[in-house]
């Protein structure tokens, strides 16, 4: 087959159009043209009103070698590239220990399954519940406010991307095919097929439950193990020499042990009395970038107008979304950041006393409201405003502080601060909602958020959204709501590892995905947990 790139049509073209515009591109007649499909499908907005659908087609003709031969030097016209994933190795007929994974966010689970499908019936264990009961503890906290530190947005079967936008899409460097795997994965789960196509695809929180079940089921079937309610509290570790030391196994919160040689750490970037643990029994971390701020709302009507123009509202776009950065005078850059279009603003603390928001979308994108978070992005040399010992974990304290102080702000009650955008540029207080009602669940408190983050970063903020209304029209829409705070953006942490993906002192240990500072986002995470598990796998097979 060939791969055909870059064709454009309208965007109301004609079913037929496609493969009139294949059979001139590549001056075939209609009989030579056997047969198409869709590889990838994007739009190019750029001139409103005259939205271009952009197509990249795998094409069967009879003149194929002909055809390769006549555009030898065209790069819009190659051979359909093989995309097929292969396993790196077969787990041995005998197995002495079995690998243990820890976590069930999508890195964990992948990793899980990489290892299931290659014969190695991985233990996977969870701190939080299964994906159902975790989703009626988290409704208890935006409904009732009843916090479960074990049982949140955060910890929990299918990890903080299950409420989420469920995007999967992300600029890492694939040569492997990694992310096909995870996409062709999701479709056998349940996914809609259009994410195999689509440039931006998505899923949403509610078929992620159903996916999530779907995958524990097939990692069981191939001889996995899958624990919920096992928070791990300890590594067993054993001295190597030479500053290293090497994985024997993992105490549970129970007091279990389970004995083990390879360990994948897949834990999210909220597994704050991990992270203690693995510095206090000497596994190597450092202190690492991460960003702060806030959530944005605005009707989604004003985004789709201000992206699209006449053309909002067309099926095969969807709700807008958007991308935005500024430099700010200060030195600090601000920018958005998971952009979730027809969602809502949700809490997302995993710790008692604390306000953390997150942003969440269904599969339709149709609530009221789009959301972003507006955020400005912080290094270790930051933290010493918070913590001066110069620790690793000194991005913890910085976002325990601040989460603390949300709390406070809203009430004390786990309603998040909130400010109107014209109230927080003209800087005084909000004292109610306008046309715009804040979506976040248990509720929000209006007042001045100018107390929720450090100066630097209110001031990026602040500067920020007046310049971004000059890329979007209606971004600084006096009624949209600001809501505090956000700071879980990423790990603030980094547990380094070495050409092999394991610790850099701790042999058997894989730090993987978004918790060791690997990932951003379902898609990236779940690639690295492809990765770790093939080290892994190899590590075994090989020696």
């Amino acid at each position: 087959m060939l791969r055909l790139t870059d064709l454009k049509l309208p965007l109301d073209h004609a079913d037929e159009a496609l493969a009139a515009a294949i059979r001139k591109r590549l001056g075939i007649e209609r009989g030579a043209l056997t047969g198409y499909t869709v590889a990838k499908r994007s739009y190019d907005a750029r001139k409103r009103g005259a939205i271009l659908l952009i197509y990249a087609v795998d094409v069967e003709t009879t003149q194929e070698t002909e055809l390769l031969r006549r555009f030898a030097d065209d790069r819009h016209v190659q051979p359909t590239p093989d995309t097929s994933y292969r396993f790196v190795t077969r787990a041995p007929a005998e197995l002495a220990l079995r690998p243990v994974v820890i976590g069930t966010g999508p890195c964990g689970l992948f990793a899980g399954l990489i290892l299931a499908q290659m014969g190695f019936r991985p233990i996977i264990l969870d701190r939080g519940k299964a994906v159902r009961e975790r989703t009626r503890d988290t409704w208890d906290l935006w409904r009732k406010r009843n916090l479960h530190p074990e049982s949140n947005v955060q910890f929990g079967e299918g990890g903080a991307g299950t409420f989420s936008d469920g995007k999967l899409y992300s600029q890492i460097r694939d040569p492997q095919h990694h992310g096909r795997k995870v996409l062709t994965e999701f479709v056998k789960a349940g996914a809609p097929e259009e994410i195999l196509y689509v440039s931006k695809p998505h899923i949403g929180t509610f078929r992620l439950v159903t996916m999530v079940e779907n995958m524990r089921a097939t990692i069981e079937s191939l001889g996995g193990e899958i624990r919920f309610g096992s928070r791990v509290d300890d590594l067993l570790l054993e001295p190597e020499g030479d500053g290293r030391q090497a994985v024997r196994g993992v105490t549970l919160a129970s007091g279990e042990q389970i004995r083990t040689d390879h360990v994948v750490l897949a834990v999210g970037h909220s597994a704050r009395d991990t992270f203690e643990m693995l510095h206090t029994r000497g596994v190597y971390l450092e202190a690492k970038p991460f960003s702060i701020g806030f959530r944005i709302e605005h009707p989604q009507s004003i985004i789709d107008r201000a992206r699209f123009g006449p053309q909002a509202g067309h099926p095969l776009l969807g709700a807008a979304d958007y991308k935005l950065v500024h430099h700010a005078r200060n030195g600090r850059t601000a920018y958005s950041f998971c952009m979730c279009p027809g969602g809502t603003v949700v809490a997302a603390t995993s710790e008692p006393g604390r306000v953390v928001t997150n942003g969440m979308s269904q599969y339709s994108r149709n609530e009221r409201n789009a959301n972003a978070a507006i955020v400005v992005g912080i290094e270790p040399s930051d933290f010493a405003a918070f913590d001066p010992s110069g620790s690793p974990l000194a991005g913890i304290v910085l976002q325990r502080a601040l989460e603390s102080r949300a709390y406070v702000l809203g009430g004390e009650n786990y309603n998040a601060p909130g400010q109107l955008v014209g109230d927080f540029i003209a800087g005084r207080a909000s004292l109610a909602f306008g046309e715009v009602q804040p979506s976040f669940q248990p509720g929000v408190t209006p007042g001045s958020l100018d107390s929720a983050l450090p100066e630097y970063a209110i001031a990026a903020i602040r500067e920020a959204l007046p310049a971004f209304e000059r890329q979007l029209r209606g971004f600084a829409l006096h009624d949209a709501v600001l809501t505090g705070v956000e700071t879980r953006t990423s790990s603030p942490v980094r547990v380094k590892r070495d050409e092999h993906l394991q610790s850099l002192n701790t042999t058997g240990l894989y730090p993987a995905g978004e918790g060791a500072g690997y990932a951003g986002g379902i898609l990236s995470a779940a690639v690295d947990g492809i990765k770790v598990a093939e080290a892994l796998a190899l590590s075994i097979t090989h020696g």
